[in-house]
This record gives C-alpha cells, structure tokens and sequence, in this order.
C-alpha cells in the first residue's frame, strides 16, 4: 500500500490572492472567501424565504415548510432558554445560529471550514462578551461592577478572569472543534490512498461537519443565552 506524504497533507489557512493597503501588504485567504461565500448563500436564501413568505399560503409548499420549521426551532429553543426576555434577542440568536451552522457546514461544500480559523470565532466571542456588558450594565449600573467582589472582596481576581474569559472559552471551544475536523479530513484527503478517499470520507464528513457542527453551533447559542440572561435580571 502506498500512503501519501505528509507534504501533501493541506489544513492550513491558504493566501488566494494579495493587494496593497495603506502601505500594507494583505491577504484574501480562505477564510475570507468562505465567509463571504457564506454570507452571499445565506442572504439570498434570506430573500427568497421573505418573497415566499409574503406570498404564504394555507397549504405550505416544502420550502415554506421549511422556513417555518426552521423559525419555530429557533423560536422555541430561544423561548425555552431566555423566557420573557426572548423577544428582544431572537433574532440575533437566530442569524449567528444560522451563520455558525453555514459556516460550520462549509466542508462538505469543498470550503475550508471558515471557523476553524480562531480569529472568526473569537470575534464571534467578542461580539458575545459585548452583549452581556452591555446588558450588565443597562440593568445593574454601578452593581455589575460591584458584583465582581461578591461574595467577598478577596475573590474580585477570580471573579474578573472568569468574566474576561467567558468569550475566549466560548471561541476556543468552537474553534477547537471544527479545527479538529478540518485536521482529520485534511490528514485522510492528504495521507490516504486514492481507493480509500471515495465513499469513506463522506461518513467522516456527516460527523465532522454535520454532527459536530450543528451540535457546536448549539453549544456557543445557548452559553451566549445563558450569559446575556444572567445579566438581565
């Protein structure tokens, strides 16, 4: 049996193409270009399901029974988990679950998986700690800061470190996973012979991309919910 090289093993974040930019050199790399492909399918899946659904009808075809399952999902698992504070963040719940689960599918459509590449989703964490911030703040004032010496002023340090690294755990923790399987699919693609690269890789690819992926975009909704909840009351 003859097994490829490791040379021929491709995970990496590639450069596609450079340009220049306040006296910077930059790069287009693979991630910018799954991203932005990402973003162009999801807004035009957006404005179908919005003609569709002003045009619904009492008799639903299938893409309309789609959309509406897809709205009822996030709906209730948004409701289940925030309560009466679910109205005011549904949406933003919905489009990173949306954008994540796309993202994180990205695999099986040829993409290198765009957040299995840590600068992706440690913004997504960003975006994340700002919310409860900002939440904190609005609705305790003075208190969100005072709390951090609760419930004895000798554990402010710990109690700071674990409000800091709430979004890095949150993007570390997605980014480790989808990275891990764009390290297996590139190892198998990269390392095995040819008679072994058809049929099996697509059982990797159910668990790596469709599996893991729908179960980490679930994961980093539901601790941004419980984070932006804990703050609101």
């Amino acid at each position: 049996m003859v097994v490829a090289s490791a040379n021929n093993v491709d995970f990496m974040i590639k450069g596609v193409t450079k340009f220049q930019a306040f006296g910077q050199e930059l790069w287009v790399t693979t991630t910018e270009i799954g991203l932005s492909i990402v973003t162009i399918v999801i807004l035009i899946i957006a404005v179908i399901a919005n003609r569709k659904m002003k045009r619904a009808t009492e008799v639903p075809g299938t893409f309309q029974n789609i959309v509406e399952f897809v709205v009822e999902a996030l709906d209730n698992m948004v409701n289940g988990t925030m309560g009466h504070n679910a109205k005011k963040f549904v949406n933003y719940i919905g489009t990173i679950f949306i954008f994540i689960l796309f993202c994180n599918i990205g695999g099986l459509f040829g993409l290198r998986t765009p957040t299995g590449d840590f600068g992706v989703t440690f913004m997504l964490g960003l975006f994340t700690f700002g919310i409860v911030q900002y939440q904190g703040i609005k609705n305790h004032g003075i208190g969100h800061f005072t709390s951090l010496f609760q419930p004895f002023p000798v554990l402010f340090p710990i109690n700071l470190i674990g409000e800091i690294t709430n979004p890095l755990s949150q993007a570390l923790r997605l980014f480790g996973n989808m990275m891990s399987g764009v390290v297996i699919m590139g190892l198998w693609y990269g390392m095995m012979p040819i008679f072994v690269k058809i049929g099996i890789p697509s059982f990797l690819h159910v668990y790596c991309d469709v599996f893991s992926g729908c179960i980490q975009t679930y994961v980093f909704c539901m601790l941004t919910m419980v984070y932006v909840n804990d703050k609101m009351d």
